[in-house]
């Protein structure tokens, strides 16, 4: 584990030399891969990494976790709370449909949920413009894979340092780091609504992900859901399909 961080802080301090940028910043949340890379990017740059916490209806105990993690690596931080601006700006799309009375009710929960990502990612540019930053993602191999991430928001990066990496390789990354206990062992969940868990969401375990992506065995109902949802999210891994002109 130690060869495989030090790979990335290297990687990561390559990018900084290739784009000429200044640093690094990332948003924090509370969970795992968030802190894993709150972390890595303080190594690599250490006076020049930052770590925003982004709160939106958000539990009072991830925030609580995120500033843990941040006093753990003893990387910068800011605060920015979006919740009253998700309000604002959901609430006048809301308005504007249901008065055509083309509100779809069914996915009231979803779009929300992806408009707050599509915020925090927002404000994450804001910030990485201020100071020449780069936007550091967060997502692992299962994630990434399955399309567990919303599209042009915590998908909405610069570089991608986890992403060769299962849950449990993050989390096995996240104790040599001396990450937080309590955020190692919690269920990982993206804290979009209330008792909601990435597992619950995806609808298999992220145990039995890393196992389908090492070449094991799974159950073939955890199979099935696995290549479905890789199927569906292809659209999330791609480049934007272009028209090409006939010459």
């Amino acid at each position: 584990m130690e060869k495989q961080v030090n790979d990335i802080v290297a990687w990561l301090q390559e990018q900084l030399s290739m784009t000429e940028a200044k640093g690094f910043v990332v948003g924090v949340s509370g969970g795992l891969d968030s802190a894993v890379v709150a972390n890595l990017i303080k190594l690599a740059a250490p006076n020049n990494s930052l770590g925003i916490l982004l709160p939106i209806y958000s539990n009072p105990q991830s925030m609580e976790h995120g500033k843990k993690v941040v006093e753990q690596c003893g990387i910068e931080s800011l605060t920015l709370d979006l919740t009253k601006t998700h309000e604002l700006m959901y609430s006048l799309i809301k308005e504007q449909l249901m008065e055509k009375k083309t509100f779809n009710e069914s996915k009231d929960r979803i779009a929300g949920a992806n408009l707050r990502a599509r915020l925090r990612m927002s404000a994450l540019y804001t910030v990485a413009t201020n100071f020449d930053y780069l936007v550091v993602g967060t997502d692992n191999m299962a994630e990434y894979y399955t399309g567990y991430f919303t599209k042009y928001g915590d998908g909405g990066v610069d570089i991608l340092p986890l992403v060769e990496f299962t849950k449990s390789e993050v989390r096995e990354m996240a104790k040599y780091l001396e990450v937080p206990e309590e955020v190692i062992s919690k269920a990982p969940s993206a804290d979009l609504w209330e008792d909601q868990t990435d597992e619950k969401e995806i609808g298999t375990t992220y145990d039995i992900i890393d196992s389908y992506l090492k070449g094991e065995e799974v159950p073939s109902k955890d199979k099935e859901i696995i290549e479905r949802l890789h199927i569906r999210s292809a659209h999330k891994r791609e480049a934007i399909p272009s028209f090409k002109r006939s010459k």
